[in-house]
C-alpha cells in the first residue's frame, strides 16, 4: 500500500511563488525518523525526488509531507505514523527535530499538507473534498485486542466526568461528526476509564456546551471544527492531552512518560533507521512499484550510503543536546 508524502521545498530566494514540488511513494513511512538527519542532508534529498506529477495530494491521499523554507528557516511536518504520532514518544521526537534544525522553527501542520499551502499563499481548500463522508471509527468494547498493545490505535472520548468510550482511530477524528456524535454513543458499551498511550481525544461537556479536542497526526479542517457543533465552544488542544486528563475528572490517566528513556527510544529508532541505508541492493524490486526514488523510509534505496554517516551524526549530536539541556 502506497504512503504518498508531498515535499515543499522553497528557493534561498524565499519566493514563495517558486517553490518546488516533489513527491515519493512510500516516503510517509519513516518520515519524521528522515528529518533527524538535519537540514544539511534532507534538502539534497528532498530535491532528489521526482515532481510531483499531479500537483498536490488530497488531505485523504497524503500521508506526510514536509515543507522546508531555508530563506525563513522553517520547517513544517505532519505524518500519520511514526514516533511523532506516539504519545510515548511524541514530545521525545519534535524535541530531537528541534535540535536536528537548530535555529530553524519546526512546526507540526495539524490541518495536514492544506496547511503547509496556505504558508505559502496558495488556497487550502483545494486540496479538501468537500462531498467527504466523515467516518469516525467504530467503538471499541472492553476487551478489544486493539487495547492490549502498548500504542492502541484508538481514539479516548469523555463525556463529562462520567462517561468514556474508545473508538478506533481510524478514519476521520470523532470530533468532525458534531453533537450526532453523542447519539452514536448512546448505545455502545462504556468504559471505566482510560489508562492508555492513544493517538487522539475528545472531550464533551454537555452542560456547559464545551468540547475540547486533541491529536497527534492530522485532521482536515483542525482550525474550524466549530463549524460542526453550531452553538457549542469549540477548543483545539493540538497535541495537549493533558487538557483531556484535567476535563475529565480522571477517566483518562495515560502511563507517565520518562523523558530520558523516550529520548533514547527514538535515538536508536532513528540510528536503526539510517544505520541500513548502504543496503540498497536487498531494497531493488521495490523500483518495480514506482519509477522515482521510494524507500523504507522516504529516501532508501537511493541515498548515497555515504551519507548516513552525516545523518548519524546529527541524530547523535541532537540527542547529547536534548540530554544536557535536560540536565
Amino acid at each position: 500500500m502506497a504512503e504518498w508524502a508531498t515535499f515543499a521545498v522553497v528557493p534561498d530566494s524565499g519566493d514563495h511563488e517558486r517553490y518546488e514540488l516533489y513527491e515519493s511513494r512510500f516516503g510517509a513511512a519513516g518520515l519524521d525518523l528522515d528529518l533527524l538527519a538535519g537540514p544539511g542532508v534532507v534538502l539534497p534529498f528532498l530535491r532528489s525526488h521526482p515532481p510531483a506529477r499531479h500537483g498536490w495530494r488530497d488531505d485523504v491521499h497524503c500521508a506526510g509531507a514536509v515543507l522546508v523554507d531555508p530563506h525563513r528557516r522553517v520547517l513544517l511536518v505532519f505524518v500519520r505514523d511514526g514516533p511523532t504520532t506516539c504519545l510515548r514518544h511524541r514530545a521525545a521526537a519534535l524535541e530531537l527535530l528541534r535540535h536536528a534544525w537548530p535555529g530553524w522553527q519546526v512546526r507540526w501542520t495539524y490541518d495536514g499538507p492544506a496547511e503547509l499551502r496556505a504558508y505559502l499563499g496558495l488556497d487550502p481548500d483545494a486540496v479538501r473534498d468537500p462531498g467527504r463522508e466523515v467516518r469516525a471509527g467504530a467503538a471499541l468494547a472492553p476487551g478489544d485486542q486493539e487495547l492490549a498493545e502498548d500504542d492502541p490505535l484508538a481514539t479516548v472520548v469523555t463525556v463529562g466526568t462520567g462517561r468514556c468510550h474508545l473508538l478506533a482511530a481510524t478514519g476521520e477524528h470523532p470530533v468532525a461528526g458534531g453533537p450526532a456524535l453523542l447519539e452514536r454513543l448512546a448505545p455502545e458499551p462504556g468504559h471505566d476509564g482510560c489508562r492508555l498511550a492513544v493517538l487522539s481525544g475528545l472531550h464533551v461537556d454537555p452542560v456547559r456546551r464545551r468540547v475540547g479536542w486533541w491529536l497527534l497526526g492530522a485532521q482536515a479542517g483542525a482550525y474550524g471544527m466549530e463549524s460542526r457543533w453550531p452553538g457549542w465552544t469549540v477548543e483545539f488542544w493540538q497535541d495537549r492531552w493533558q487538557e483531556q486528563t484535567r476535563a475529565a475528572g480522571g477517566l483518562f490517566v495515560p502511563p507517565p512518560v520518562e523523558r530520558r528513556q523516550a529520548l533514547v527510544d527514538v535515538r536508536d529508532e532513528a540510528r536503526e533507521h539510517w544505520a541500513g541505508r548502504g543496503d540498497a541492493a536487498s531494497r531493488r524490486p521495490a523500483r518495480a512499484l514506482d519509477p522515482g526514488p521510494v524507500s523504507g523510509g522516504a529516501f532508501l534505496p537511493d541515498v548515497p550510503a555515504d551519507l548516513a554517516p552525516a545523518a548519524l551524526l546529527s541524530v547523535d549530536s541532537a540527542w547529547r543536546r536534548a540530554v544536557s539541556q535536560g540536565r
